[in-house]
């Protein structure tokens, strides 16, 4: 399966003969980055807010477009996908975020959200299986900090670690630099790199970070 990253915390899930995801779409005038130009058989959104909910702006890649946006179990074009909600609020401890995990052919992919607390053992327990690929948040704000994303990665062990939610050249969001985590992480420097690749359910021993460059690619 392929994962590219299209900016704040939206990415674009493929496989050949499987469904299509876009996670937390956002409106590029209040997020910044480009204008998104994708187009998804299933759209994910982890909570009601602007930088994650602009589903009008994904295309349908055939006549229908699922859209989910709360806790459940779906099975949609091959894709079983679990939502697990979790609190997003961390002064009032309000459950507004959702978690999703992705299956694809044994695969796991979990999408944080906008986590704002590290992951519970019942939110562990939630996941049907090892993640292979966790997309975590790691600019602070309403999400997790550096530190934080770091104890979420230690809990969950992925065999790869995708930062998300950080500051760049084009988010308009006040958010902690991506070098923040990478220190936190105890690593010199992390080559980014167009997209990820993954081809098998082995899990690595080891959690790998990798770093996606930001692409305005459509599809």
């Amino acid at each position: 399966m392929n994962i590219t990253w299209h900016g704040h915390s939206c990415f674009r899930l493929t496989e050949r003969g499987m469904a299509t995801v876009v996670t937390d779409p956002y409106d590029h005038r209040k997020i910044g980055y480009s204008e998104l130009n994708l187009s998804a058989d299933i759209v994910t959104v982890s909570h009601d807010d602007p930088g994650h909910n602009y589903t009008k702006v994904i295309k349908k890649r055939k006549s229908t477009q699922h859209i989910l946006a709360g806790p459940g179990e779906y099975e949609i074009g091959e894709v079983f996908i679990t939502g697990i909600r979790t609190n997003h609020n961390k002064k009032k401890d309000a459950p507004r975020n959702v978690m999703y995990i992705f299956d694809y052919n044994g695969i796991l992919v979990a999408h944080l959200g906008d986590l704002a607390r590290v992951p519970s053992q019942s939110d562990v327990k939630s996941i049907a299986g090892d993640v292979h690929v966790a997309l975590v948040p790691v600019g602070g704000g309403s999400s997790l900090t550096a530190s934080k994303a770091v104890e979420a990665i230690r809990i969950l062990e992925p065999s790869y670690a995708i930062p998300m939610y950080y500051q760049t050249a084009e988010c308009k969001l006040e958010l902690d630099p991506l070098d923040k985590f990478i220190k936190e992480m105890g690593l010199d420097k992390v080559e980014p790199r167009p997209e990820l690749n993954i081809s098998s359910t082995r899990s690595s021993s080891e959690t790998n970070v990798v770093v996606l460059e930001y692409t305005r690619e459509t599809g």
